[in-house]
């Protein structure tokens, strides 16, 4: 057994990377040429290829993102609201006069054709792109094994009355979960529609004008979604994974959840990964997810419970703070390897970021800054762009009176002859525009007007409006206040 060396954040637990021992996953094989080359980012179409990953990928993803409607709960209210991005899969062959896309242009003619196809329906016109696209089209119709089991499956659909059914997270009988890293025919079945079938089984059709939409933790869900990430079509996580004892190897009964999973992959380690096998019946029951289990519905239902006990019991928050990531930070990147940037490491993104609100939290309520904290909250959100901010209400045990206003929050740019760094800070990532007339190109500008309300108008004085919005004091140069080049 090797010994993995894994490098934490100051401040992050020694079990965040396998929950100390307890998880133990199939090694991911090295990718081969010419995909390795594709990744180390030396050549310029490497560096093409990782700056426009995404593009490529969605040219060969089997499934297509759907996006559910705002779901409201039973009651009318809305603030339980949901917007969810689930996988969606069509049928093998596109309907009569219908364009193929996704999982269906693999079955369309050689891989000339195959290629036109995804450049068409992905609109890459520029020659370079389009020779990385026929590089992965060749690759991948060799290595990715969820396409060959689909083309040497398809020709036993004689007719709509046959679907190809992938299991969900079952291994066959006496057999262990760990050896089966890419679906087999066993678990890969072609049945007669209406046949019974667990409902996160996939089902894909010859030819059909529907879509299904695929679970998350069904565990080919990875593989069809990211097919350059797992070039083999090997599993991802399901719901039957367990843990198993560090020290002797012995099977728990506790299940390796959904973040746990994906922690142990992206940990980077300074030597290979343990491989190990966990003996797993086939189960195949419904699973009820505990408060436990973060992100859960039962898990969010807590934590809206008890934001709404605080404001029953001390009223409204007395201050809502933004915390938002900069990618800039040092700590993240001197952690990215050679030829990286920020966008490519999502997880020492949310790692950093993570600390440093920890440490702002503690800041605020240890060490009271802004007076004794009574209680508080805060919710993480990720924006477009790929970088986290965090939402913080603070209760403090005295409230902050309207006159305290301007103590506490300010809406000038600070003075460099008594803060130069602040200066810089403000100067660099907090000043907003130009938008409006001055460039109806930004994107807050909607029918010539910025959404944000910028610029706002100065005021010599701190408002607070019965909105409970306040209008900060902005001064103009005639009140006291500077302006800058």
């Amino acid at each position: 057994m090797s010994v993995n060396i894994v490098m934490l954040l100051k401040g992050e637990s020694a079990g965040l990377c396998c929950t100390s021992g307890k998880i133990s996953l199939p090694s991911l094989s090295p990718p081969p040429e010419p995909l390795k080359t594709l990744l180390a980012g030396n050549t310029s179409q490497s560096k093409l290829f990782l700056r426009k990953i995404r593009k490529f990928n969605s040219c060969f993803q089997m499934t297509s993102f759907g996006a559910t409607k705002i779901v409201h709960n039973k009651d009318g209210c809305n603030f339980e609201s949901t917007f969810k991005i689930q996988g969606q899969i069509g049928s093998l062959l596109p309907m009569p006069d219908a364009d193929p896309k996704f999982l269906q242009i693999y079955f369309i003619g050689d891989e000339e054709n195959q290629a036109n196809t995804r450049c068409a329906y992905n609109r890459i016109e520029q020659i370079e792109e389009r020779e990385i696209v026929e590089i992965l089209e060749t690759f991948l119709q060799s290595n990715n094994q969820l396409v060959r089991l689909f083309k040497s499956l398809s020709n036993r659909l004689q007719n709509g009355n046959c679907v190809i059914n992938i299991k969900a997270d079952k291994v066959p009988n006496r057999e262990h979960a760990g050896t089966y890293n890419v679906p087999t025919v066993n678990e890969v079945a072609v049945v007669i529609a209406g046949d019974p079938t667990e409902h996160r089984d996939i089902r894909i059709q010859r030819r059909d004008n529907t879509v299904q939409t695929i679970q998350d933790n069904h565990r080919s869900y990875d593989a069809l979604q990211y097919p350059l990430i797992f070039w083999e079509g090997e599993d991802g996580y399901h719901l039957n994974i367990k843990q198993r004892n560090p020290t002797t190897g012995e099977v728990l009964t506790k299940k390796v959840s959904a973040m746990n999973f994906y922690a142990y992959r992206l940990m980077i380690r300074a030597i290979g990964n343990v491989d190990g096998t966990n003996n797993i019946n086939n189960i195949g029951t419904t699973y009820i997810l505990s408060s436990s289990y973060t992100g859960s519905p039962r898990h969010m239902q807590e934590y809206i419970q008890d934001a709404m006990t605080y404001v029953r019991t001390y009223g409204r928050p007395d201050l809502f703070i933004t915390f938002t990531c900069n990618r800039n930070w040092d700590e993240i990147k001197n952690l990215l390897l050679p030829d990286q940037s920020s966008m490519h490491r999502h997880d020492i993104i949310a790692r950093v970021f993570k600390q440093k609100l920890k440490s702002l939290i503690n800041l605020v309520t240890h060490h009271s800054v802004f007076g004794e904290t009574r209680c508080w909250l805060y919710s993480v959100e990720w924006q477009k762009r790929g970088l986290p901010h965090a939402h913080i209400l603070i209760w403090l045990v005295d409230k902050v009176r309207p006159e305290e206003i301007d103590h506490i929050i300010s809406a000038e740019i600070p003075d460099p002859n008594v803060d130069q760094e602040l200066f810089d800070i403000v100067t660099t990532n907090m000043i907003h525009g130009p938008c409006g007339t001055l460039n109806i190109m930004s994107l807050c500008v909607d029918n010539g007007k910025c959404t944000k309300r910028f610029p706002k108008p100065c005021t010599a004085d701190t408002i607070t409006n019965i909105d409970g919005y306040p209008s900060y004091r902005r001064r103009d140069v005639d009140n006291g206040g500077q302006s800058y080049e």
